[in-house]
């Protein structure tokens, strides 16, 4: 896992020469992602959402990275608020629909994801 503190101390001390843009938040947590730091993407991924800064378009790219990053490290409870959220915004996405699935299953909860799960393979060709 690379942390990225040093690194951001050191951009502090310069007086804000190199701002950290929402943009540069957003490649972060996604190399945090891929990282499989899971954790740690999933608080620069909230940070985002909290404040997305200049972006004012819908943030589902956002919300579904965040739903994968909980659900890898079985934060299930965050993984269907975020999932289901996203699901307000975007009822076609399978992706989420899956992640919704999964979680709910793994919580015990099957007869409530079976429907989930059904339309992630219908939307996505998602197996469960």
């Amino acid at each position: 896992m690379t942390d990225f503190t040093p690194f951001e101390e050191l951009l502090r001390g310069h007086a804000g020469l190199l701002e950290d843009s929402t943009h540069d938040r957003w490649v972060r947590a996604q190399a945090l992602f891929e990282e499989r730091a899971y954790r740690e993407a999933a608080v620069l991924l909230t940070e985002l959402l909290d404040d997305p800064g200049d972006v004012r378009h819908e943030l589902t790219d956002v919300r579904l990275l965040l739903a994968r990053a909980l659900f890898h490290s079985a934060q299930l409870d965050g993984t269907i608020r975020v999932a289901t959220e996203l699901l307000d915004h975007d009822p076609n996405e399978p992706y989420a629909h899956l992640l919704l699935g999964r979680a709910l299953q793994r919580k015990g909860r099957r007869d409530e994801a079976q429907p989930h799960l059904r339309l992630a393979e219908l939307l996505g060709g998602y197996r469960s």
